[in-house]
């Protein structure tokens, strides 16, 4: 059976994995990340890790998830908030160089879609979009098992689309951005504003709702409408067979779920309304998913 080796670069800890086709994780390694010490350093750590790997000469390539958009044809993060020093830096050719084995990397919510979409949800689906609600809201798209990551990188960032321009200035994004209307972040800090400092997440919001509290289930319902907006427009764009959902904020499905759905079909042209809604399925979708970017290109 072929194998694939994924790499789950985050700010804090780096993950190294051996997966094989069917996406069981055969041997993972984690360490921390260590950004201030350098890139290069960050570079010989996962070296180091790929190597403590059993069979990894033998695998397909080597798949990586990054916190960034990813210029996939330079092989380099577009930006690097959260690793610092790595911005344009050829992370890819260092590794590939190395190994000598194809090397692909890209934003780690696209790698998480690859994985629904080959391995989870999307499965013998030709066009997979992928959103996860959590904090944020990021987005993939995946046609035929291959990503689009768009000319800069930025395919499938829909945080920042308008569901509603006549609303309150919140931080760089737009007015009326989706990811500050509708995800984790931002239903907390409306819970806060309506029922005091004791809502720390979002699911205390759900837990209201949950026990008939009103002013709760109204909040759900306007966030529900909301992402509905938001699949609308990708729709009417993309027009998908299946929407797949994962992130935190689908904890709460139970009060929220089958209302997005009623108000997407409100949405959209009628012919559209057969799309698929899907709860993502992997445990491991980042590692995973980074694992199934050679698995995708090199056949």
């Amino acid at each position: 059976m072929k194998t694939y080796i994924g790499v789950d670069l985050g700010g804090t800890n780096v993950r190294v994995a051996l997966v094989d086709e069917t996406g069981k994780i055969l041997q993972m390694e984690k360490e921390k990340t260590e950004i201030e010490k350098g890139c290069e350093h960050v570079v010989e750590k996962i070296i180091s890790m790929i190597e403590r790997l059993d069979g990894y000469k033998q695998s397909v390539g080597i798949g990586m998830g990054v916190p960034s958009p990813v210029d996939t044809k330079l092989g380099t993060m577009v930006m690097a908030t959260n690793l610092p020093g790595l911005k344009g830096y050829p992370l890819v050719e260092k590794i590939q160089s190395h190994f000598q084995l194809p090397t692909f990397m890209d934003n780690d919510v696209n790698v998480a879609g690859m994985g629904e979409a080959i391995l989870g949800a999307g499965v013998n689906k030709d066009i997979v979009y992928y959103v996860t609600i959590s904090t944020g809201i990021g987005g993939a798209l995946i046609v035929n098992e291959k990503l689009v990551s768009g000319k800069h990188g930025y395919a499938g960032e829909v945080a920042n689309i308008v569901i509603d321009r006549n609303r309150e200035k919140i931080n760089h994004l737009n007015i009326g951005a989706v990811e500050n209307e509708a995800s984790g972040t931002a239903l907390t800090r409306k819970g806060k504003n309506l029922f005091g400092e004791h809502i720390q997440h979002a699911g205390d919001v759900f837990d209201l709702a949950r026990n008939g509290d009103k002013l709760a289930l109204q909040l759900c319902d306007e966030m529900a409408y909301d992402i509905a907006l938001m699949f609308s427009t990708i729709a009417h764009v993309v027009d998908p067979d299946v929407f797949i959902l994962g992130g935190g904020v689908m904890k709460g499905k139970d009060v929220f779920f089958d209302k997005l759905k009623t108000y997407y079909e409100s949405l959209v042209h009628e012919g559209m309304r057969s799309v698929q809604f899907q709860e993502a399925l992997l445990e491991e979708p980042g590692i995973v998913g980074a694992a199934m970017l050679p698995k995708s290109y090199v056949k």
